[in-house]
């Protein structure tokens, strides 16, 4: 039986994605991104092109589709709220309060917690139930939940089955890159916390799957456009290195995104691809999680403690 009481309920959070493919919507949406600031032409023409490589960002529909699965599993009201693009967060909290949730757990879909890199959630909140008023339903943001067993379990699992599938030789050299989204160094030498996060779910996920020290390795990707040193190593320099010492399988597995989206199916699955192989060595990634049962359950956990420490 769930925690959650009869007039909780819960708000998944993350980014969102463009409208369209279409030039101007990309224009916009990176605009919200960048706190209003217009991005450079080249960089809209740049991001639009990624976009329709990879046929738009399926991440709003897997965000609804672990709303209600969640949903399902707690009996209580869940939503999807993006902060960048619709369905907004004030839409997912009017829906939530329509539905007779007095409560709302919001979780941001990002295991690792930094208040200050997600700090933009809050004042979201914050100002969507300013403009609701009176029937905004009160709020409380679940923290840090990086080492939530049964997140663990299911990405050591993706790890599992992938080098399950392999030929034997592939599995001989196979080297697992854990990655995470880069941060420019001056950001992660301002939040060690979070980095320390980022680098413990790699050791926890590779314990899990069996990896030996010597088969795994924690890296940064899709670094920004802005100017500034980013943290490294880098995923795709990385596969080029290890293309070049003799291992000739690589295994990506992202320990941070949870579902489908730009910087998997495009920063990964074509940019990082195309790196390593033009390189000489064989490349793929575990499947995201997306709305794994593991991970709804994972969501399940985190909204109960969350709920449970807020009374």
């Amino acid at each position: 039986m769930t925690k959650l009481a009869s007039d909780e309920g819960v708000l998944l959070m993350t980014y969102g994605s463009p409208d369209s493919l279409d030039e101007h919507d990309v224009a916009a949406y990176l605009a919200r991104v960048r706190g209003g600031r217009a991005a450079d032409p080249e960089l809209i023409t740049e991001f639009t092109r990624r976009y329709r490589v990879i046929g738009g960002s399926p991440l709003i529909e897997i965000t609804a589709r672990q709303a209600a699965a969640l949903e399902a599993r707690l009996d209580r009201p869940a939503r999807a709220a993006m902060r960048f693009s619709e369905p907004s967060i004030e839409a997912g909290l009017r829906e939530l309060s329509a539905a007779g949730a007095r409560h709302v757990v919001a979780i941001v879909l990002s295991p690792q917690y930094s208040p200050m890199l997600m700090g933009g959630y809050a004042r979201a909140i914050d100002d969507a139930r300013g403009r609701i008023g009176a029937d905004a339903p009160r709020a409380t943001i679940a923290g840090e939940w990086w080492m939530e067993p049964a997140f663990v379990r299911a990405l050591a699992g993706r790890i599992r089955d992938k080098i399950g599938g392999m030929s034997e030789k592939e599995r001989e050299t196979v080297v697992v890159l854990l990655t995470a989204h880069s941060l420019p160094r001056r950001v992660a030498e301002q939040e060690p916390g979070y980095v320390d996060q980022l680098r413990g779910t790699a050791a926890a996920v590779a314990e899990a799957a069996g990896l030996s020290p010597d088969r795994w390795q924690f890296c940064w990707q899709s670094a920004g456009h802005e100017p500034g040193e980013w943290m490294s190593p880098d995923l795709k320099d990385l596969v080029v290195d290890i293309a070049g010492a003799g291992r000739g399988s690589i295994l990506v597995v992202p320990v941070q995104f949870l579902a489908d989206h730009l910087e998997v199916l495009y920063d990964i699955d074509v940019g990082a691809r195309e790196q390593a192989e033009a390189a000489g060595a064989h490349f793929d990634r575990i499947d995201s999680l997306n709305d794994d049962p593991a991970l709804i359950e994972a969501f399940a956990h985190v909204a109960e403690m969350a709920t449970g420490l807020s009374r």
